[in-house]
């Protein structure tokens, strides 16, 4: 999880970094040469996040294609701990295998998931599977009996070697959509593995890591949604009552300085014009440090100014804010001045833990002030 929000950083901050190259170069005739913010590498666990079969490391690059293509789609993802494994090791006659299940029912009502995979990590195989080429397959479980075994529908399969070592990736997109539709039919996950003549063997022995193993090595789901944008959503009901009287304090000035005057319009030209303001927003200072992971807080500016006449072109006023300049010119008493407000906005990335304790990654929009405009 920390990889991909590493991953979707890095994009808002090359999306900025753009934004500024072509002001700079639309105001200057200088070349400038391309760059990209590095992202903090400080986070002792690392999870792989590539769909690659397989990778023979354990301190992975950043989120692959693959999973980028998902994060462009996506403003939410949630990874979900196994909450059951079941081992079933018969004789060699029969089928060897795992289960595992998964709590689903934390899914926001009404979001949609646009891709979910099960994740397990590979170990080097037993020796005496050295030459083998080792087949590993996923089923979603349909219906269960206590005497037989249950009936399975296969997701997915993954080839390797025994050698292979690191993460392997699985296709549950539909499986997870029709759990959260019908969460009385998430009976979990089979897992097995087989040698090219189908013979069945020993997951573990396959290299395969269950709950057993390191936890920065345990099986996991990822779920990738197309999310609501309101911020609020996130944020714990204890904050809220502080929340909305600092927003009913703040709506209060605003209309305060709203109100038209002929002082006012006198000492206009006094005051700097409008443009965006340096500010840095702390989630400590707000007292979220205990359940957002990542960041610490962001920039977020802010515009504040003068909309008087003449309106600049810096000032970037629409239509309606000139002819509104012009009318206060005329009425001072009874039209306002246009107000400075942003134009452009950037989305974040935020890191955190929900209620029951699953890391979600989270992109929200309209978070960061990218210019300022008279409206």
């Amino acid at each position: 999880m920390l990889d991909l929000y590493n991953a979707m950083t890095n994009e808002e901050n090359t999306e900025e970094l753009e934004y500024s190259l072509k002001g700079s170069m639309a105001g200057e005739s200088r070349g400038i040469q391309k760059g990209y913010r590095a992202s903090p590498n400080g986070y002792s666990r690392r999870i792989q996040l590539s769909r690659m079969i397989p990778l023979t490391t354990q301190n992975p690059p950043l989120a692959s294609l693959h999973d980028t293509n998902f994060l462009n789609d996506a403003d939410m993802v949630m990874s979900f701990v196994n909450l059951v494994e079941r081992d079933k090791d018969f004789s060699h006659q029969r089928r060897h295998y795992k289960e595992f299940r998964f709590d689903l029912t934390q899914i926001p009502h009404g979001e949609a998931v646009t891709a979910a995979e099960f994740r397990i990590y590979k170990d080097r195989s037993n020796s005496r599977f050295e030459n083998e080429t080792i087949q590993i397959s996923i089923y979603q479980i349909i219906k269960e009996y206590p005497n037989r075994d249950a009936d399975l529908f296969l997701l997915d399969t993954r080839k390797a070697q025994a050698s292979d070592v690191g993460w392997f990736v699985f296709d549950i997109t539909v499986t997870s959509n029709h759990w959260v539709i019908n969460p009385l039919n998430n009976l979990g996950l089979q897992l097995c593995a087989e040698t090219e003549d189908g013979r069945s063997i020993n997951v573990k022995s396959a290299g395969l890591i269950g709950r057993h193993g390191p936890q920065s090595k345990q099986p996991f789901m990822v779920a990738f949604f197309k999310a609501s944008e309101v911020l609020l959503r996130s944020v714990r009901a204890a904050n809220n009552k502080r929340k909305n009287q600092n927003r009913n304090k703040s709506s209060s000035q605003q209309e305060s300085s709203r109100m038209p005057s002929v002082g006012d319009y006198n000492t206009s030209e006094q005051k700097q014009a409008c443009k965006k303001h340096e500010l840095y927003v702390s989630f400590r200072d707000l007292g979220w440090q205990d359940w957002i992971i990542a960041p610490e807080g962001y920039a977020a500016f802010y515009c504040d100014g003068e909309c008087s006449f003449p309106l600049n072109a810096h000032m970037n006023a629409t239509n309606h804010a000139i002819v509104q300049t012009l009318v206060h010119l005329m009425f001072p008493d009874h039209v306002p001045k246009p107000c400075c407000a942003p134009t452009k906005l950037n989305a974040i990335s935020v890191l955190y833990f929900d209620d029951s304790s699953n890391v979600i990654l989270k992109k929200y929009r309209n978070m960061v002030v990218r210019s300022c405009g008279c409206h």
